[in-house]
């Protein structure tokens, strides 16, 4: 029976699988084993990778934080604030976070507004003052710590001042497997009718196997068809630095002791699947460790927990599992008792039994269903007990700048607002109640709230105005098909058919827009929610639009959580597909991505450019830059001003392009994507087009004509060839008020670089 929770939403923060690190299978089990028993509740991780070229992660990797990148805690933090997570649980061990003694993950903690629980994979009883003060501080930022010892909760408390109630005991958890005798397994590896030792875990110096395999010479004159199976692969940090001398060595010695008949290595990371096996064909388990200091092992807990006879170094954690007769302790290095100790084990079946009987009845309590559910009644706790941090944000600094801009007015997109939402048409300045509301126009509206949000224009209805649409693209969301609805009725009943794919990518745009530009938690934390649900939709997409737009949605939305895997991913795979979309159809005199050149065209090579720029793929950036330059080559007339391709015909491969109708939508593709080519490259010849751009609003056009009303602040609805549309849509006043925008946005990054020279000089 599924278990239920107010926990709906949990991140982990750890090394993950592929990942070869005891951490790493311990959170993929964990995770996995809340999943089983809470079907209900999602969960997702945020990865620490330890090395450039990264790892290739499942779909439960949400996030990557490379270790030694100090912004991308930062950014791990946005990204968990947005994502409406109810509790963070954090696995930690020094040598998993960058900084000294792993102090980077503080910056992370620090910025968080949901409660987080903190496994404690190593508890040190001797510390550097730095481990000490980076450990308290973690106590301290965390609603709740977890220890799987009695004796680290005593470190706790006497060491690091935890209070006893913040501390919850919960065991390493455990696979939970029938219990059977050894020789159901054993054929397996081909050892049947032979006693078999077993130690596995990631190959280090400090696990002590050389003592075993020095015990070996005296077991097998009374036990000569003993095995001792060596389980694992070398660790990777011992692999980079060292190579696998370590395990040749364990190797040689084997030679060297006679021993080839009696160990088997074997060289490898395997899965639980495979472990149980291992573990299942093993009469006795030995853990040699070297150090006192293990307060938690995991391969431990795993023989202990599936009833095995266990002998053990009485390290910490070993100490507490096998006192009272659970297993056997024998001294460090000390290869004798660890030979006396195996032979009495073999000689003494009932003990052995008996052991192994009492060690799987205990286990049970350390079952992964059974850890699942004592982990989630701490993540209930702590929810409980959680007070949200006051919220700390950082608001970029802008310069005021004197302008022979337009003034701002807003006068007209108020007119097209009522309570529901923005009208897609109006009758000259009236607002035209026909043809209802569009998912498109209300994007495009919540777009250019963020950015005089971001400008820092103050505007009394702003915020109001704000609301309306993203309440708007809330109700567009049909969450039965993932997919946006583009149209509704002004009786506010939605048009059934659902939404075209480039309305889904501007509404994708806008969420992403908010969560890259808003300075309001609220908007930020419903545009991430929501970009997520209504992303996956695109991966059917068909139209490069709908591409492009979505990439610059995600282009936005990466501006502050740019570790997020999925959203990384389809910028990717999108970007892949225009990129084949050009290759297929482009030639020396047509370098476009399509056979047809038609509408909102400089979205397309704008997405490039971002995804080249921003992500590193030069190629990308290349035909980008290369395809916006050819556009602009045939967006100029022959006198200089700026001429869009005309709605009436679009440009089809072989023929002329169409002078007119011109749209206003040409003029803000333009200036946008000009801009990105301007800070990319610094060339003032992208900066010129974009100017073009803009002035065909105020009469830089084939007809001389202003289209943009001074008076209303509305834009007019098109360039005919003898006259101007007067009606003022939204999608054209839209239009000019975001090219408006970009020109503010433009000149103050101007002002700024020369200030910045100023200083320089």
């Amino acid at each position: 029976m599924e278990k239920s929770s107010n926990v709906q939403k949990i991140a982990f923060l750890a090394d993950y699988l592929p990942r070869r690190c005891g951490i790493a299978t311990f959170t993929a089990d964990l995770r996995e084993a809340i999943a089983m028993q809470y079907e209900r509740l999602e969960s997702f991780i945020v990865a620490m990778t330890d090395r450039a070229e990264g790892y290739a992660y499942p779909s439960e990797v949400r996030f990557e934080i490379a270790e030694q990148d100090v912004s991308a805690y930062r950014r791990a933090a946005d990204f968990l604030n947005l994502s409406n997570v109810d509790v963070l649980c954090l696995q930690h061990e020094f040598g998993i976070f960058g900084g000294p003694s792993g102090r980077h993950v503080l910056k992370l903690l620090r910025n968080l507004r949901m409660p987080v629980v903190t496994t404690l994979h190593t508890i040190l009883h001797e510390s550097s003052p730095e481990q000490k003060r980076t450990l308290q501080e973690i106590i301290g930022l965390s609603t709740r710590v977890v220890t799987m010892t009695a004796k680290g909760g005593e470190f706790l408390r006497e060491i690091y001042g935890t209070p006893a109630e913040k501390i919850d005991l919960i065991p390493h958890g455990i696979p939970d497997v029938p219990f059977i005798d050894p020789n159901y397994y054993k054929d397996k590896f081909g050892v049947e009718g032979r006693p078999v030792m077993l130690t596995f875990g990631l190959l280090s110096p400090n696990k002590g196997i050389e003592n075993v395999l020095n015990a070996l010479p005296a077991i097998i004159p009374e036990f000569p068809e003993i095995v001792y199976i060596v389980l694992g692969a070398t660790h990777p940090n011992l692999l980079a630095g060292q190579g696998e001398t370590y395990r040749l060595s364990l190797e040689r010695l084997a030679k060297r002791n006679g021993l080839e008949k009696n160990v088997m290595f074997f060289n490898r990371f395997v899965d639980n699947t495979e472990l149980v096996e291992f573990l299942g064909a093993a009469d006795i388990y030995v853990t040699p460790y070297l150090e006192k200091s293990q307060i938690t092992s995991g391969t431990l807990a795993y023989s202990f927990g599936t009833g095995k006879a266990v002998i053990s170094t009485p390290y910490w954690h070993a100490e507490e599992l096998l006192a009272d007769g659970r297993g056997v302790i024998v001294p460090f290095g000390d290869h004798q008792a660890i030979a006396n100790a195996v032979c009495d084990l073999l000689r003494n079946e009932a003990t052995r039994h008996g052991m192994r009987k009492s060690a799987y009845l205990i286990g049970r309590a350390m079952t992964w269903p059974t850890v699942a559910h004592d982990y989630v009644r701490s993540f209930e706790r702590a929810r409980l007990e959680h007070s949200a941090m006051a919220a700390k944000r950082i608001v970029p600094a802008t310069l005021d700048r004197e302008a022979a801009l337009p003034i701002w007015r807003l006068d007209h997109l108020t007119c097209l607002t009522d309570d529901t939402g923005m009208l897609q048409h109006a009758v000259y300045t009236l607002p035209n109640y026909e043809h209802g509301y569009c998912t498109d126009d209300n994007a495009r509206a919540l777009i250019l709230m963020m950015l005089l949000e971001e400008l820092e224009e103050c505007f009394p209805e702003r915020t109001r105005l704000s609301s309306i649409y993203a309440a708007f693209l809330h109700s567009a969301f049909d969450r039965t098909t993932g997919r946006f609805r583009n149209f509704m009725l002004h009786n506010r009943e939605w048009v059934p058919e659902i939404g075209s794919e480039d309305s889904h990518g501007r509404a994708l745009w806008a969420l992403g827009t908010c969560v890259g530009r808003s300075q309001r938690e609220g908007y930020r934390s419903w545009a991430a929610e929501l970009f997520e649900k209504a992303l996956p939709a695109v991966w059917q997409f068909e139209s490069a639009r709908s591409w492009a737009f979505t990439i610059i949605g995600l282009h936005e939305y990466l501006r502050t959580l740019s570790g997020d895997r999925m959203a990384s991913q389809f910028r990717f795979e999108l970007a892949r597909r225009l990129r084949a979309a050009y290759d297929k159809t482009a030639h020396y005199d047509w370098l476009w991505f399509e056979d047809v050149v038609s509408y909102d065209n400089a979205r397309i090579p704008l997405a490039l450019i971002m995804t080249g720029r921003w992500a590193g793929q030069p190629d990308l950036f290349d035909i980008g830059l290369k395809s916006l330059s050819w556009l602009m080559e045939h967006q100029l007339a022959p006198e200089g001003h700026f001429r869009p391709i005309g709605s009436n015909g679009f440009w089809k491969r072989g023929e002329q392009p169409a002078a007119f109708d011109q749209q206003p939508v040409e003029a803000h593709a333009t200036i946008c994507a000009c801009m990105e080519a301007h800070e990319a490259t610094g060339d003032s010849y992208w900066l010129a087009q974009a100017t073009k751009a803009f002035d065909w609003f105020q009469g830089g056009n084939d007809l001389g004509i202003a289209l943009y009303d001074a008076q209303t602040g509305g834009c007019r609805d098109g360039l005919h060839i003898d006259r101007v549309n007067q009606n003022q849509g939204a999608e054209s006043t839209l239009a000019f008020l975001l090219s408006l925008a970009e020109m503010h946005r433009a000149q103050n990054m101007l002002a700024a670089l020369e200030q910045q020279a100023t200083i320089a000089s």
